[in-house]
């Protein structure tokens, strides 16, 4: 069997800043005498964003669209804002274990993954221990893979039509959802049964493949079948609303992700080979912090509907606290980065974070390291 190549980090009591800015942390929720989870914010943001998505589909599906297209196919839009919205501030907190300090109610709360066309498990096997463990580091960092169609690494092949990518990779990223609801689970669960990683979720391969099948069919018949059923509008309406509703979400979520980390100030440092294993010099920490960018830190609306993932820093260094928090808790952690001498990379708009990021694609098309 495959195995997965671990990576190995350099212990982090060499540097002392991840014990220090968790004691910090620690202390600042005590002294404000606060939980770590979701609070009425959090739970008023998840009824808003549910609406969002659920309240277009009911008009939809009940026929109160139909003879209006303009109407229509902006209904499909609002759902595409609503699916990236639960995206990044319900199912992302839940998956975390970070919405309540009741694990039943994460893990319930996490099967919205499930409504929206998503598998939990994949997500989980990719996010949550990929790439939140391996932050651009090539050939782990599934975040990073593309297939070779965008390079989104110095690490990775250099190919001729990478030099026009800074063009058309928005495309890309306007179909990361649709792909990810057809293709990605399929093949994500075979590629990660080879790997062995589904020994923890206490899956069998034809267990885990029977699940997705079933959620999506489940998915496709509420968000196709039944609109074509009841809508009142052409088939092909249809179609083409589904379709505007995941390049709606795909290219927000993408915006929002992306700029995180691709950026001409992330480290993508690789392990070095050290007695047959492989060494990352720095510590976890350290090279989370290395390879993150904020961007909008007072943008009160994009931190509200990106569910504070502006402020990726604090997120991964603090998966398990709800991201309501975050924008309290970015100054301790810059401070303490500064401290330590840690670089702490921030974009002041998200308009200056896209250009950064678009120039980052364009550099990176162009340069083999």
């Amino acid at each position: 069997m495959e195995k997965l190549n671990i990576v190995r980090f350099a212990p982090r009591e060499r540097d002392g800043f991840y014990d220090t800015i968790k004691a910090r942390i620690r202390t600042y929720f005590e002294r404000h005498n606060i939980s770590p989870y979701a609070n009425v914010h959090m739970w008023i943001k998840t009824a808003a964003m549910l609406l969002l998505y659920f309240a277009p589909y009911l008009i939809i599906v009940m026929g109160l669209s139909a003879g209006n297209s303009w109407l229509f196919f902006n209904l499909w839009f609002l759902m595409g804002l609503g699916m990236s919205g639960i995206g990044t501030s319900i199912m992302h907190d839940a998956n975390h274990g970070a919405y309540s300090a009741n694990d039943r109610i994460n893990k319930l709360i996490s099967y919205i993954l499930e409504v929206i066309g998503g598998y939990t498990v994949n997500w989980k096997i990719q996010h949550n221990l990929l790439h939140h463990t391996y932050t651009n580091i090539s050939g782990l960092d599934e975040d990073i893979d593309t297939m070779g169609l965008i390079r989104l690494s110095p690490n990775q092949p250099l190919k001729w039509y990478h030099r026009y990518q800074h063009l058309y990779a928005w495309f890309f990223y306007m179909i990361m959802t649709l792909y990810w609801m057809t293709v990605k689970d399929f093949v994500q669960i075979v590629r990660y049964k080879k790997l062995g990683l589904l020994t923890k979720a206490q899956l069998s391969l034809k267990q885990a493949l029977w699940w997705i099948v079933l959620y999506k069919a489940f998915y496709y018949s509420y968000i196709i079948v039944l609109p074509i059923l009841f809508s009142g509008m052409p088939w092909y309406f249809i179609i083409a609303g589904f379709l505007l509703m995941h390049f709606t979400a795909g290219l927000l979520l993408s915006c929002i992700f992306q700029p995180s980390h691709i950026m001409e100030t992330s480290g993508f440092a690789l392990p070095l080979e050290e007695e047959g294993k492989k060494q990352m010099q720095s510590s976890w920490a350290i090279h989370e912090i290395e390879n993150t960018t904020n961007f909008a830190p007072r943008n009160r609306i994009l931190s509200w509907f990106a569910g504070g993932l502006n402020f990726q820093i604090e997120h991964h260094l603090f998966t398990n606290i709800c991201h309501i928090h975050y924008k309290k808790l970015a100054p301790i952690v810059k401070e303490t980065a500064e401290e330590f001498g840690v670089p702490y990379h921030e974009q002041r708009t998200f308009r200056i974070a896209l250009w950064a990021h678009a120039n980052m694609l364009r550099k990176l098309g162009k340069e083999l390291t």
